[in-house]
């Protein structure tokens, strides 16, 4: 029995043992399974994240590239419509200034008009009244014969008829005197709109030579960017066309043009064109001009000996030598006028350094007479007084073309100077030739007319001075006779600027007392 127990003992013993170690090596598989399934979900799932931020990269470059495309659409739709409304904006103001214009010129005719019909009045009320008076006359002559009175009548109607006429073109004379500033301000405007002359071509334009036609691509550039930034830094106009390795600079301003053209050759030489480079050209060019015009200005008052001048005056003096007339550099003529008025003014023993000052000085309005509105007498003499000039200075600049009354010997001598400079042979351009042909055909043209004794012309051509028989040509006549000698002058000639005609009628009556 004891057997028996111990071997149950054993067995039970034995089985608890069996069942503890399978108990172990199950939970050390079980545990061993969970630990691999754990590092494999560990694994999934750094795999995952993995993914998910690859996936999420590409989605957000996706997305950054949609918004860099939108951006850009936007952005080109925009200035497509900026660039629309800009050329719409532009076309409506220039609309309005047409508008503008033409209420001006509608306004102006119906002045013009109300001026004629005031003039038809009083010339119908004069008619009325002169068909009266001959009334009356013919009524007092009735007991005349018909021959008689008709040859009476005719007659005094000439007379009358004359004396009217002259009295109506004095008025006229008078009355365009008195809108000369108007008018010539709209003749200049309508000029400049539509000249065509060779000599306003030859002065403000300046001709680049290119060093093939692909350069002119490079100057426009991209969308006209290159051509449209140095146009608006110059201030002058850029023309392009079919001329072969050339380009055209039109400006009015002498010394815009010259930065233009120093600009422009340099970025040629360059080669690099592009809007910053552009700027940075024209920067340096202005600057070479500068130094150019003050170098120009202290040279010219060197040669001449006039110290002490304002530095202002000095650069305007430098401007002086980008600016003509008539072909006439008006620096080189104004060194010569201060020259000769200083011989004039040693010879006849007056201030010598005056006169050459004031003949240095007597065109520096010229400097400046494209920026400001007035004659360059008048500019001029602002200049002087705004730099503290002396008195007799101002008034040898303001005197020379004879506005003002001279105050001094001085003023006198520079507008002397002026002239001689002016008119000799060759100074401007015209030959020597057609020089004496104009004036031998104004003095021609003169002579031509009954009563006319002596004509001389003077001023090179500018004015001409006719002596009248005063027995064949009255007072009323003279007038009339300047009117048609004019008029044929402007129909027969071509000539510059404009000519005086003066009508001298002198009566003298000579005794001798013995």
């Amino acid at each position: 029995m004891k057997i028996i127990l111990a071997i149950i003992g054993t067995a039970v013993v034995v089985g608890l043992a069996g069942g503890a170690i399978g108990y172990l090596v199950r939970k050390n598989v079980a545990e061993s399974k969970i630990a691999t399934a754990e590092e494999t979900a560990i694994r999934i799932i750094a795999e995952a994240e993995q993914t998910g931020e690859t996936k999420r990269k590409e989605a957000l470059m996706e997305a950054k590239e949609e918004i860099h495309r939108m951006r850009s659409e936007m952005e080109r739709e925009n200035k497509e419509r900026r660039a629309d409304f800009q050329r719409h904006e532009r076309r409506l103001v220039q609309k309005e200034e047409n508008l503008d214009k033409k209420i001006d010129s509608f306004e102006r005719k119906e002045e013009k008009l109300a001026h004629k019909e005031a003039r038809l009045v009083a010339t119908q009320e004069k008619v009325d009244a002169l068909y009266q008076k001959q009334l009356d006359e013919l009524e007092r002559l009735s007991g005349l014969t018909s021959e008689e009175a008709k040859q009476e009548l005719l007659d005094s109607l000439a007379d009358e008829v004359k004396h009217e006429s002259a009295m109506l073109i004095k008025d006229l004379e008078q009355q365009a005197k008195d809108e000369a500033d108007k008018k010539a301000r709209e003749i200049i405007s309508l000029a400049i709109q539509r000249c065509a002359a060779d000599h306003v071509a030859e002065t403000t334009v300046s001709v680049v030579g290119l060093p093939n036609d692909e350069m002119k691509g490079r100057i426009i550039g991209r969308e006209g960017r290159n051509i449209r930034t140095l146009e608006t830094l110059t201030g002058i106009d850029l023309i392009i066309d079919d001329t072969p390795e050339a380009v055209i600079i039109s400006g009015f301003d002498p010394v815009r043009r010259e930065v233009a053209r120093i600009a422009l050759e340099k970025l040629i030489n360059d080669g690099r064109i592009h809007p910053s480079r552009i700027e940075e050209m024209v920067e340096k060019a202005q600057k070479e001009v500068e130094q150019k015009i003050k170098e120009a200005g202290e040279q010219a008052t060197f040669a001449v000996g006039v110290h002490g001048l304002h530095p202002e005056l000095i650069k305007l003096l430098g401007r002086l030598r980008y600016r003509t007339s008539y072909g006439q550099n008006v620096l080189n003529h104004s060194v010569e006028v201060a020259n000769l008025a200083g011989i004039m003014a040693s010879e006849l023993g007056v201030d010598v350094m005056l006169a050459k000052r004031a003949g240095l000085l007597h065109d520096i309005g010229k400097a400046i007479d494209h920026e400001m509105e007035g004659s360059h007498v008048e500019i001029g003499g602002e200049i002087a007084k705004k730099f503290r000039e002396s008195e007799l200075v101002t008034n040898a600049i303001v005197a020379h073309h004879g506005d003002v009354e001279p105050k001094s010997i001085e003023a006198v001598l520079v507008s002397a100077a002026d002239a001689v400079s002016a008119a000799r042979p060759g100074a401007r351009r015209e030959t020597l030739e057609s020089y004496l042909k104009r004036l031998t055909r104004l003095e021609e043209i003169s002579e031509s007319f009954d009563g006319v004794e002596k004509c001389f012309a003077v001023q090179a051509g500018r004015e001409i001075r006719i002596m009248v028989k005063p027995e064949v040509i009255d007072d009323a006549s003279a007038i009339l006779l300047a009117r048609d000698i004019s008029k044929k002058i402007e129909a027969e000639m071509e000539y510059p600027g404009q000519i005086k005609v003066v009508i001298i009628r002198e009566t003298r009556a000579v005794d001798y007392a013995k």
